[in-house]
């Protein structure tokens, strides 16, 4: 019996922005100024949007559940690019790799469905504005939140049938 040569792979390297690395300086400052405004600003939106009694309707219920989930999505990447940007080894595990990019594929599918329902709620706002409180009301707008949610979690061949097949 033979043996095939096999390669394990357990890290991956990340290329930054230049070979040289004092000129990683800036862009860790433009993109940790850019990341912390980010969060911020979206924290912000959160407390402003659950604090304020007239902010209490479902587009603010929305923007709510979008800036946190932009919290979220934002900080899956980042943070791991800004040590790498300041850090000699510029590398992330493999299981690091794949982890955070499904979290990433679960943060974007989630925010696709999230502005879709962002849309049908303006939709219902403008051409159907005397029924909208009736039709956009609390439980439904948690409902079609959650479900956003929950069709970004669900695995990712349920989104991609043909691919469970191979």
């Amino acid at each position: 019996m033979e043996k095939d040569n096999q390669t394990c792979v357990t890290e991956i390297e990340l290329l930054g922005f230049s070979d040289f690395q004092s000129l990683q300086v800036l862009p860790f400052v433009l993109v940790f100024t850019f990341y912390v405004m980010a969060l911020v600003g979206n924290t912000l939106i959160v407390i402003i949007t659950v604090t304020d009694s007239t902010l209490q309707t479902p587009m603010y219920f929305f923007l709510r559940n979008l800036s946190f989930l932009e919290i979220c999505y934002t900080s899956v990447t980042l943070p791991k690019m800004l040590v790498n940007l300041i850090s000699e080894t510029q590398t992330i595990s493999f299981v690091g790799c794949g982890v955070q990019m499904c979290f990433f594929a679960l943060f974007g599918i989630t925010e696709c469905c999230l502005l879709s329902v962002m849309a049908y709620d303006r939709y219902v706002a403008i051409c159907h504005p005397l029924q909208y409180t009736l039709s956009m009301n609390q439980i439904f707008c948690a409902r079609m939140a959650a479900g956003s949610w929950i069709i970004g979690i669900l695995p990712h061949h349920l989104h991609h049938p043909e691919d469970a097949l191979s």
